[in-house]
């Protein structure tokens, strides 16, 4: 019987598995190595964001860290502050003039953001249901104006219009309707109505645009598909084109709402937030307080407390909207 003995030498890796184990441990290694082209590219896109960053904190960071400051004293904007630990805070959610504020701003959501966004919906679907949107590019770019106007002169021009012989009173007039005529803005029932129903003409038109360009986007299969399965228009709105705007309709709502919670322009030229507080929102009163009240500390308060209801409201929006 032959017997063979396995000697060191036998054992060994031969050359070619010692580079291959080399070979093998190096290209594990350069695997988990972040390319340097990507690291350098991050770089530069950071150094372009950086005067964005700076101008952001320099007038929207360091401003609000100030009014969280300022928040804390009585302070007339003059003489030295005296502290006030969470007294103001205490004010702004005990006193029923801040708390009606807070309440009409957000009665102001179904005009700045419920109307528009469902007629901007129904005016998507119905302008050539999506794909004939180039034959109302005219009644687009007219819905969407109030966009590009500021809304101190929308307000300036609606306070015109709902002047006592302004056109809204003398159209009502010439079609029989006289009885209904009033001064609009000085009503107690209807000022807050007539104001609200200018924020929903100036956030139709982005919503509309908003909404068509969505409608772009979606595969035309898909309408081709419901209409071969029978689909009517309703039909095909509910199970085609609103699925499909899903992503959209966060941005719109999230838009709208922010400037439903916000609005300061319109109602302060159209109203100045009267006639007694009917259309006051924290917007005006924040004005008043700091600037004509003396109150500073209790405005700031309120802005604190107006921007971490926006926060949360936005941060809810967006996860309801998520898309999944």
């Amino acid at each position: 019987m032959t017997v063979v003995h396995k000697t060191a030498w036998d054992s060994a890796p031969g050359p070619s598995a010692s580079r291959g184990g080399r070979a093998g441990a190096g290209h594990r290694s350069l695997g988990r190595r972040v390319p340097a082209g990507r690291g350098r590219r991050r770089g530069r896109a950071y150094l372009f964001l950086a005067p964005a960053f700076l101008m952001y904190a320099a007038f929207v960071i360091v401003p609000w860290g100030q009014a969280v400051e300022l928040s804390f004293y009585h302070w007339d904007g003059i003489s030295p502050g005296i502290w006030a630990g969470l007294e103001n805070y205490r004010t702004v959610l005990t006193d029923p003039q801040l708390l009606g504020s807070l309440m009409h701003a957000t009665g102001y959501i179904g005009f700045y953001s419920v109307l528009p966004i469902s007629a901007g919906l129904l005016l998507a679907a119905v302008i050539g249901r999506g794909r004939r949107g180039g034959n109302f590019a005219l009644a687009r770019t007219v819905l969407f104006l109030p966009q590009i106007i500021p809304l101190v002169a929308v307000g300036v021009i609606w306070r015109a219009l709902y002047a006592p012989d302004g056109l809204v009173n003398e159209t009502l007039s010439a079609i029989g309707l006289e009885s209904w005529t009033r001064a609009w803005l000085g009503d107690f029932t209807w000022a807050y109505f007539a104001v609200g129903l200018v924020g929903s003409w100036v956030m139709l038109g982005l919503c509309l645009v908003l909404f068509q360009s969505g409608i772009q986007k979606i595969d035309p299969s898909l309408y081709e598909a419901a209409r071969i399965d029978g689909a009517g228009a309703v039909r095909e709105f509910f199970a085609v084109t609103l699925p499909g705007l899903r992503a959209e309709i966060g941005v719109a709502v999230t838009v709208t709402v922010i400037a439903a919670l916000a609005s300061f322009d319109i109602v302060f030229v159209t109203t100045g937030g009267g006639p007694g507080d009917s259309t006051t929102v924290p917007g005006v009163l924040i004005y008043r307080l700091a600037f004509t009240s003396g109150q500073v500390g209790t405005a700031c308060a309120l802005a604190v407390v107006l921007s971490l209801i926006i926060s949360l409201v936005v941060l809810a929006i967006g996860r309801l909207t998520r898309e999944r």
